[in-house]
């Protein structure tokens, strides 16, 4: 299992603690500081679809500029994540060929 996203976020935190503590292995890939790649955003967009990778609660996404938000398509969402990681909704973890986004105690209990 890996295990994607940054590592000062609180979710983020709260998911690598829930995995410690049930004693789930994974590796940590934090892609703010180990970069994303374009081909990784794609597989995920192919598998759970860029509306669902797109985080539009939080402060980089307030932050783009009106007309940028108002246009959103698959190209434009694609590019924003890529230069902007952190508007990616998060952790996304990968496990097998199954990839799962955000973060629910419950629905990973019956997951993991």
């Amino acid at each position: 299992m890996k295990l994607y996203g940054i590592k000062n976020c609180d979710t983020v935190k709260k998911a690598r603690q829930w995995l410690d503590e049930s004693g789930v292995a994974y590796d940590f890939h934090d892609f703010k500081k180990d970069g994303l790649t374009a081909e990784l955003l794609e597989r995920w967009e192919r598998a759970v679809g860029w509306e669902t990778l797109l985080n539009r609660r939080g402060t980089t996404w307030r932050k783009l500029p009106d007309e940028v938000r108002d246009t959103m398509n698959p190209q434009s969402a694609h590019d924003v994540m890529l230069d902007n990681p952190s508007i990616i909704k998060r952790p996304v973890v990968e496990q097998s060929d199954d990839i799962l986004v955000g973060f629910n105690a419950d629905e990973w209990a019956k997951r993991f």
